[in-house]
């Protein structure tokens, strides 16, 4: 499987864990009992699945050489949008971590910041998800040299095996499911 086919496999667990989160926040609306550890779960899946293997791979795979081999246009479209966007997510992932300290130190208030960091996030990444799967991979595939995109294909498989050696994959998917069949009882 190619490396854009694989991030795009990877869009869809983010998708379901953008739902998970959803509910979650939902929850609170419905005045029900704040799951500190599951949201602590959902950070944990945003900063190491999602983040740092996901977005980690396409910043250091991908998006450096859409920069240097396809210049201006790329460079825009990545460093102005994407990138923008990784760090406003983990903006938000760090603001969601903050307010549930707070909601735990008793702060009733700091619900209100969780559903706005939760959600502002869930729908930053449907956005951002929707323009890398429809614009920007495609404008990769379609433009960065056979060469190009074979190496990335390398880098990534390698990637992937170390990722899947230390049970990155398997982990995070587990718990994707686990919360999951939590929400959908």
């Amino acid at each position: 499987m190619n490396s854009i086919n694989t991030m795009m496999m990877e869009h869809k667990n983010i998708l379901r864990m953008l739902e998970v989160t959803r509910k979650y926040c939902l929850k609170i609306l419905k005045n029900e009992v704040v799951d500190y550890d599951d949201f602590y779960k959902i950070i944990d899946f945003v900063r190491n699945y999602a983040d740092k293997h996901h977005h980690g791979k396409e910043e250091m795979m991908l998006f450096n050489r859409m920069t240097e081999e396809l210049g201006t246009i790329a460079e825009k479209l990545v460093k102005h949008g994407m990138l923008v966007e990784h760090d406003l997510g983990r903006l938000y992932m760090s603001e969601l971590e903050e307010a549930l300290k707070k909601l735990e130190a008793g702060n009733e208030e700091a619900k209100l910041d969780i559903i706005a960091s939760a959600m502002g996030y869930v729908n930053l990444l449907k956005r951002h998800i929707h323009k890398e799967d429809n614009v920007v991979y495609k404008f990769a595939e379609n433009n960065l040299k056979k060469e190009t995109l074979n190496i990335i294909d390398d880098e990534s498989a390698n990637f992937e095996k170390k990722a899947e050696s230390a049970g990155i994959q398997s982990k995070y998917l587990n718990l994707l499911s686990e919360l999951e069949s939590k929400v959908n009882e």
